[in-house]
């Protein structure tokens, strides 16, 4: 019974991480592909143009655009501003990232700041400084408590299908999809809101601006099975009431997210066609332009003959077969500077081979050296092996260089891997050539017959200070003021006692 029940817990323990494992290389293979949208998106600095207008974003009410940031609505009561897309998006799956900050001098602030993405825009309105009955979705960060319960600052979404009027009574609690209680108010940092909307699932992470971490967010709301538009315009918008905070949004980053393995829309696809007609029209006004006044050229200047300014200019194919051959006459001028080197090497073998065969020679006439040594056998057989393997490495090179130079004579397209082979086994023949001069010097130092036998040099004589006279004279003189010095103390002593 024992057995039975062990082996189905190892069972478990090893199939869970199996499960596991392949649970998140699915989520990881569902990631969608994001691509920024840059006209559905503003951050500093430089967010203004000269006219004090941001590109691709129009702003109403309060709103107060400056260099690095969109001041919705300052800290003044019954304030109410917004800023909206001009362009209407026409991607289904979206991710918008806001980085805002909400400031003020009470303990409680009002009335809040919106995240919207709806059908139409709302430029003004009660609903956080936008209008009402909007098709789409907001999102609020309410920050004064309309119901008394307590549960402010937070964080709502609220859905709409263009018939609903907002419970402000209520906070939009009786109307949330999700919310979550966050102090979004006077933080050290600015606040991130990173808005998720793929597959039909819209999710809200929330960075509270505790820590300068950009990255460090945390769930705060999620809605499954939500429909939204297919087309629609991105905005933000806050509003005052009796009390009132600053709202600055320092950023709106859109991006547009595909499924895997679906192909992203081009950006033609992407241009409304109302554009696409502005822009064709401008194209064909253009066009006749250049052809009258090419027209109006030839008719002033007939006795102007030759080719088209275009005819003067290369073509990509001609670039093309150009570079293709300055690369083979590149190639074909290393390798005949690798047979140059390569016959430079055979002469300095061949060298080599003479003098190890000189000194084989005098190994057989049994020449000793002066110390009675003599070169041995093996040593030198194996020289003469090593000298055979690298003169066949030479030849085998340099036939195939001449086999690499027959052939880059009639190819049409340049190559690498040869020449690189080649130097490879050029490097080779270095090393062995180093191997090889190294040993038949250290043979002939061997072998050369020293003339004069070397001796140790002899020490110099031990050089004399001092004689044996002089030094009796200073022993002498030293023990005759010794004793006249004790003398003398003597006496002065018993002098001393006199007076006792």
């Amino acid at each position: 019974m024992a057995a039975p029940l062990a082996a189905l817990v190892l069972l478990l323990a090893l199939g869970r991480p199996a499960l596991s494992g392949a649970q998140a290389t699915e989520g990881a293979a569902a990631a969608p592909h994001r691509r920024f949208e840059y006209k559905y998106s503003f951050k500093g600095p430089h967010l203004v143009q000269a006219d004090g207008t941001v590109p691709f974003w129009v702003h109403t009410g309060n709103a107060i655009p400056s260099a690095d940031q969109i001041r919705i609505t300052t800290s003044l009561k019954s304030q109410k501003g917004s800023v909206w897309t001009k362009n209407k998006s026409i991607f289904e799956y979206w991710e918008v990232e806001v980085t805002f900050r909400v400031t003020g001098r009470g303990r409680i602030g009002a009335d809040g700041l919106a995240v919207w993405f709806t059908e139409e825009q709302g430029l003004d309105g009660p609903v956080f400084g936008a209008a009402d009955k909007w098709n789409g979705v907001g999102i609020f960060f309410d920050s004064f408590d309309n119901d008394g319960k307590k549960n402010n600052p937070g964080v709502i979404v609220v859905g709409n299908n263009g018939k609903l009027l907002y419970d402000h009574q209520n906070d939009g609690s009786t109307q949330a999809l999700a919310s979550c209680q966050r102090d979004f108010r006077n933080k050290p940092y600015p606040v991130r809101v990173k808005i998720t909307y793929y597959q039909k699932t819209l999710m809200v992470l929330i960075n509270n601006g505790f820590t300068p971490d950009k990255e460090d967010y945390e769930f705060c709301a999620k809605v499954e099975d939500m429909v939204l538009p297919s087309q629609g315009y991105f905005g933000i918008s806050a509003a005052t009431g009796g009390l009132a905070d600053d709202h600055d949004v320092l950023s709106f980053l859109t991006f547009q997210l595909t499924e895997p393995g679906k192909e992203t829309p081009t950006p033609d696809a992407e241009i409304p066609q109302k554009d696409k007609e502005k822009y064709q029209e401008e194209f064909e006004h253009f066009q006749q332009e250049l052809d009258k006044k090419k027209e109006e050229f030839q008719r002033e200047h007939p006795d102007v003959q030759g080719q088209p300014a275009d005819d003067a200019f290369e073509t990509v194919s001609d670039r093309e077969l150009r570079q293709i051959f300055e690369g083979q006459n590149r190639i074909h001028l290393e390798i005949k500077q690798l047979n140059r080197q390569l016959d430079m090497i055979l002469d300095e073998q061949r060298k080599y081979v003479s003098a190890v065969t000189e000194e084989i020679a005098k190994r057989g006439a049994g020449f000793p050296d002066q110390q009675g040594q003599q070169v041995s056998q093996q040593e030198i057989e194996t020289v003469v092996k090593t000298q055979e393997e690298v003169i066949r490495q030479v030849k085998e090179i340099r036939s195939s260089v001449t086999d690499a130079l027959r052939s880059i004579s009639g190819a049409q397209h340049p190559g690498s891997a040869g020449v690189y082979e080649t130097t490879q086994h050029f490097n080779d023949i270095k090393e062995h050539l180093h191997i090889v001069k190294r040993d038949i010097e250290h043979l002939v130092q061997r072998n050369t017959p020293s003339t004069e036998k070397q001796k140790c040099p002899e020490l110099p004589p031990f050089p004399s200070c001092l004689s044996t006279v002089h030094f009796f004279i200073f022993v002498a003189v030293q023990t005759v003021l010794f004793i006249g010095y004790v003398m003398y103390r003597s006496q002065q002593e018993a002098a001393a006692k006199k007076f006792f």
